[in-house]
């Protein structure tokens, strides 16, 4: 096992941060498992292996992550001033709130539920304010670091009231007003962001060298913004009994979720134009073809239920088996490079 390295510190020290990115995608396919049961009954008995799965892993990548910043300090803070490996920090934070939903809407454990979406909460405004600030304060940020992960702290942001909407009616008074105040601030925060960024991104599309192709799968990145944003802000106005007036909101989610679909078939194309005419070898940010898709796919299931448009939902589990087979592909990539000890080589 992992016999391609040359030590077993090796596994410690080149730990890279995207590792919880796993975390997030299976924890988006246990969810979206469940919501398609309703045409096929056995992904409900899918949904709830893949969540007892994403706990166990969660914890043991949890062990190498805590160990790197203990024995090797100096790697790990490397990785967090680097403009682009810093983002993926952040996945940490967004895993514990995936797990979140994961307790709360599958395993009907309220109390554990708030246990992570408040240490996922906290978290994810931490490296949504740290990462940002790294980067403003320095000249080491070129025009080739630009990437759509750099989406990946807002898109933290905007998670937070995916589950943080559940969570509102568990509280009252001040409690329950501070509760509120995380999520709107986590939505408005990592929607605004989100915007900024994306003008950035699209500059470089356009105007310079294609990505590297270790970075390719990252495209699939910008639905993560729109599918959170839009499941997020359906589940924040549907929980908050001081919007009278929800249907306007709704209505501005089902155009969001549109600009998903340029994004969708955008993300393909760019994605076979990879296979094709340049390459796409495996890393650990094949792990993006995940989260961001499964995030879409509970939006289309969202928008789809307000607005009682099937076709939306057909939509929505057409890509729902698009990202079974991502997660399939990808998890069985990452296990044999585990093997092999590939992802833990530095360089």
């Amino acid at each position: 096992m992992m016999r391609d390295i040359e030590c077993r510190c090796q596994i410690v020290k080149n730990f890279t941060p995207s590792w919880f990115a796993s975390v997030m995608g299976t924890g988006i396919l246990a969810i979206t498992s469940l919501f398609y049961s309703q045409y096929l009954p056995f992904l409900k008995d899918v949904a709830y292996f893949l969540f007892y799965f994403n706990v166990v892993l969660f914890f043991v990548l949890l062990v190498p992550w805590l160990l790197r910043w203990i024995f090797f300090k100096k790697e790990a803070m490397t990785d967090l001033e680097h403009p682009i490996l810093s983002n993926f920090y952040a996945t940490i934070a967004v895993a514990m709130l995936v797990l979140a939903s994961n307790f709360i809407v599958i395993g009907k454990d309220m109390a554990v539920g708030k246990v992570f979406w408040f240490a996922g909460a906290f978290s994810t405004i931490f490296f949504g304010l740290l990462t940002p600030f790294i980067m403003f304060r320095g000249g080491h940020v070129k025009l080739e670091h630009i990437n759509p992960a750099w989406f990946i702290p807002p898109v933290g942001l905007i998670v937070i009231p995916i589950a943080g909407s559940l969570v509102i009616s568990q509280f009252s008074g001040m409690a329950q007003e501070f509760v509120i105040f995380l999520n709107y601030f986590g939505w408005g925060a990592g929607f605004f962001i989100y915007l900024s960024l994306l003008a950035v991104c699209m500059y470089r599309f356009i105007l310079h060298h294609p990505l590297p192709s270790t970075l390719a799968p990252t495209i699939w990145i910008n639905l993560g913004p729109i599918g959170a944003g839009t499941i997020a802000l359906i589940n924040l106005v549907k929980n908050s009994a001081f919007v009278t007036i929800k249907e306007p909101f709704f209505v501005f989610g089902l155009i969001f979720w549109g600009f998903g679909i340029w994004w969708v078939m955008m993300a393909i194309i760019m994605t076979l134009h990879y296979v094709k005419k340049l390459k796409l070898p495996y890393a650990m940010s094949w792990w993006a073809f995940t989260f961001p898709l499964g995030a879409y796919v509970a939006a289309s299931h969202s928008v789809a239920n307000i607005f009682d448009i099937e076709l939306i939902d057909y939509v929505g589990f057409a890509l729902y088996l698009l990202l079974l087979s991502f997660w399939i592909v990808t998890l069985t990539k990452t296990a044999v490079n585990t093997y092999h000890g590939t992802v833990f080589k530095g360089g």
